[in-house]
């Protein structure tokens, strides 16, 4: 027989009556009924309080942490679309300042070129209003030279002297014109 089969008959042999020990007694089930209730309302009385009150708590720092996120994010998009905005605006400001500066560039090449165009033009007026008067002194210092060596060598020639200045400066003067006349026209053939 198995073993539960000879404890059931060793207890009823003692006189013990058939009980199942699965089920406790009814002062066992009364006095634990009791104790869970004590510990039931203990429990509603003190800790559900408590613990409801940490709950609600943690229910609004979550709620206030969600609306805090919600307001950074609102706060963060905010943000962004005014550094967009000013991103824009200073993509456009640089575009804007870049485009004014090529003008005035262009600008200051123009006038420097004007500049010195004007200068250059000042200059070759200078120069030659300087070429023509050192000719025009060379031909007056040439006459008097030339003028000087042929009334010399007239009087030689001649034998007379020429030593009137008014005489001497009218022979200089028609000889030189006709010394002009003779290279014109022969430039002018040629």
């Amino acid at each position: 027989m198995n073993a539960l089969n000879l404890i059931v008959v060793a207890a009823e042999e003692h006189g013990e009556s058939s009980h199942n020990p699965l089920i406790p007694a009814n002062y066992d089930i009364l006095w634990s009924t009791i104790i869970f209730l004590i510990i039931v309302g203990v429990f509603m009385w003190k800790i559900l309080p408590m613990l409801q009150k940490v709950l609600d708590e943690r229910a609004e720092k979550i709620e206030g942490g969600i609306k805090k996120a919600e307001e950074a994010q609102s706060e963060a998009a905010a943000a962004l679309e005014e550094y967009t905005a000013q991103l824009t605006e200073a993509r456009a400001e640089a575009a804007r300042i870049r485009e004014d500066a090529r003008s005035e560039a262009g600008q200051i090449v123009a006038e420097t070129r004007e500049s010195a165009s004007g200068d250059a033009q000042r200059l070759v007026e200078t120069a030659q209003k300087q070429i023509d008067a050192e000719r025009q002194q060379a031909i007056v210092s040439l006459r008097s030279e030339v003028g000087a060596l042929a009334s010399e060598l007239a009087s030689r020639i001649v034998g007379e002297s020429l030593k009137d200045d008014a005489r001497q400066q009218r022979i200089i003067d028609g000889f030189l014109d006709d010394l002009e006349a003779q290279v014109s026209d022969s430039k002018a053939k040629g």
